[in-house]
């Protein structure tokens, strides 16, 4: 994924567990964390990542229509919310979240409807919190990339200038910004909720800024932005003082199970 963390980018690539972890902020004074672990999936693929990729393959400079916090889920994204409902169902109950935390925008929504559909799951007591909605955009809201640049080349410009942890649009926040508001919610739901295993369904945004956060006070940002695919689960783990990370922007989930009983097929040779 680039560096646009709006949201309404393209889906991003297959990461397997732990993926991208080398790639993880410089550590700071992490904090104590009285939670026993921390999930944050992103929703499913919505139809503003299939609208956002149309927009950059065409070269559109035309905005999309309405809030980007009723965007739904596309058909590939409720599959794909079938398949982590999956995903849940395979967690041992002791080891799997026993508290859901759920963005208000639409496509986390529904995300965890049909996740919490899946005939396997049980599932855990569910709260909303604005906290977790996405990254806001102001008056570029639902702009994809070429009409941000064809409307407002200065503001492009300026976005590419600044960089992304740190450029504010007009009337919306800076990825800084969002950190700022995760770092509140994390150590509010670490006092209220010590010792439970919690799931947050959200966006791309908040997985990056619950990496910083959970990296402690004075960890540096990266450099890059690492990729929260559609879908991907991202994991911490309480070692007995603090959450470690223990796995990023997982999609294995995503892949169709291999028939028991094929055979093992040799590559064929490159030609």
């Amino acid at each position: 994924m680039t560096a646009r963390m709006d949201d309404a980018t393209g889906t991003g690539s297959t990461t397997a567990p732990g993926e991208g972890l080398a790639s993880a902020p410089g550590e700071g004074l992490a904090p104590p964390y009285a939670l026993a672990a921390l999930w944050v999936v992103r929703h499913g693929q919505s139809t503003a990542n299939v609208a956002y990729d149309e927009a950059e393959r065409t070269g559109s400079t035309v905005p999309l229509p309405g809030r980007g916090a009723d965007v739904p889920l596309s058909d590939l994204g409720r599959a794909q919310a079938v398949a982590l409902g999956g995903w849940l169902a395979g967690l041992p109950g002791p080891v799997g979240p026993d508290l859901v935390v759920c963005s208000p925008y639409a496509r986390a929504r529904q995300t965890w409807e049909v996740m919490a559909g899946h005939p396997g799951v049980v599932p855990p007591p569910l709260l909303v919190d604005e906290r977790l909605r996405d990254r806001e955009m102001g008056m570029f809201e639902m702009h994809p990339p070429a009409a941000l640049r064809a409307r407002a080349p200065e503001e492009a410009a300026r976005r590419a200038q600044v960089g992304e942890w740190f450029y504010r649009p007009p009337g919306g926040e800076a990825l800084a910004d969002v950190v700022l508001r995760i770092r509140d919610f994390v150590g509010e739901l670490d006092r209220v909720a010590p010792g439970r295993r919690v799931l947050l369904i959200a966006h791309d945004a908040i997985a990056v800024a619950v990496r910083l956060v959970c990296a402690g006070l004075g960890a540096t940002a990266p450099d890059r932005l690492p990729p929260v695919p559609n879908a991907s689960v991202s994991r911490w783990e309480n070692d007995g003082r603090r959450l470690r990370p223990a796995g990023w922007g997982d999609t294995t989930h995503l892949a169709p199970p291999e028939p028991a009983d094929s055979p093992t097929t040799p590559p064929t040779p490159a030609r």
